[in-house]
Order: structure tokens, then sequence, then C-alpha cells
């Protein structure tokens, strides 16, 4: 039996990362919380938290309650668990911890939470904080490992996808709730109306295709 694994986050580059791992065989936990912020959530397996259930690529995600964790994956489902982080590491004493929740900084996850703890992206360093930092900046060093020092810092630049960087991103104009009025997939106007948070309008910068939302 290979060893537990707690990915805290389920958005793309975790979903990604937990794909790998249960193709090699390891049995992956997702952490999340009660309402998942992911705006690419047709590849995400937190999805299932809204959802129920989420499958990608074959493997069946599943929200349930840190009681249930045992059970589903013994049914070789990838349980999705909103309860804190905290009490997961307690209860589960996962072996492996990765940190994948991309939120440029550390939110809590320490070198001795597990054997193995792994940082995703900037906001981690490598022989401190974690063990392992994994580089997510696109160009020749995605995906590297790196055990001694952080990953590349965060730009606040998007990636440069068909000429625009800033123009692609698109960023609440307030606090409040957010509606979606088009889905992912959609082919959009520059200045189209795709949401509303309350009743102040988000509108597209570029005309193309939705490749993410709330």
């Amino acid at each position: 039996m290979k060893p537990l694994v707690l990915m805290r986050g389920g958005g793309d580059i975790a979903s990604g990362a937990v794909y790998r791992l249960r193709r090699a065989g390891y049995p992956v936990v997702i952490s999340e919380i009660a309402i998942p912020t992911m705006i690419r959530r047709e590849v995400c397996y937190s999805n299932a938290v809204h959802r129920g259930e989420m499958i990608l690529e074959r493997f069946v995600a599943r929200h349930v309650s840190l009681s249930e964790v045992k059970d589903t994956l013994a049914q070789e489902i990838i349980p999705v668990v909103t309860s804190s982080y905290e009490e997961l590491l307690d209860t589960l004493k996962p072996e492996i911890v990765v940190d994948a929740i991309l939120s440029k900084k550390n939110l809590g996850t320490k070198r001795d939470d597990a054997d193995l703890v792994i940082g995703v992206g900037p906001g981690f360093t490598a022989g401190e904080d974690v063990d392992v930092v994994i580089e997510t900046m696109r160009g020749h060093s995605l995906g590297r490992c790196i055990y001694d020092g952080p990953a590349q810092p965060n730009t606040g630049i998007p990636g440069n996808v068909g000429g625009y960087t800033h123009e692609r991103v698109i960023h609440s104009p307030k606090a409040g709730l957010f509606t979606a009025k088009r889905h992912i997939g959609d082919s959009v106007q520059a200045n189209e109306v795709i949401g509303y948070v309350d009743e102040e309008p988000v509108r597209a910068k570029i005309t193309g295709i939705l490749r993410g939302i709330l």
C-alpha cells in the first residue's frame, strides 16, 4: 500500500497532480474550502463540492464527510473533504502533504505536517517551510522539483495567451455575490457582460473564448 497523500486544494493544477498520483497508485484525499473558488471548474476535482461527484479522466471524486474518507478510498474514489486542514492532519495522519492551493503564499502548511511536504508554486521555500517546491512558472523550468530555495517569484503578470496577458484576466469590480451569465467555452465579444457582482456588470475586456469563470 502506497502512502496516503493529502492534497491542499482541488483546482486545475492540483487536479492534474491528483490524476498523476492516482495513476501511480497513490491514495489521495483532497482538502477543500466550503465554497471552492476555482475558475476552470470543468477540469477540477474540487467541483465535487458543488456537484456531489466529479469525474475527470475516469477517476471519480466525491464530496464526503471526514468520517466517510476511509470507505471512499476503499472504493477507489477520491474523497473531497471540507473539514479544516488541521482536522484532516490530526485524523488522517498522511505521510505526504502537497499544498497546491496556488495562493502565491503559504496559508499555513508546515514542514512537519507530514514525512514529505511539497509546495506548488511561489510562496514556499524548500528546506524551510516545505521539503520540495514545484516550479509553476511557464517556460523551461515548468514542473521542476526544487530541493533548496524558492520557486520563481510571482510576477503579477498573467501568462501570454494569444498575445494577451492582463487583458484576458477579469477581476471583481467590488465585494459581493457573483452570478455568472455565460459559460466556459462560450464565445464572447469585448465589453460583453459575462456576469454580475450584485447588480454591477462584469464585462469581457477582449473578444475570445471564455476559458474559466466562477
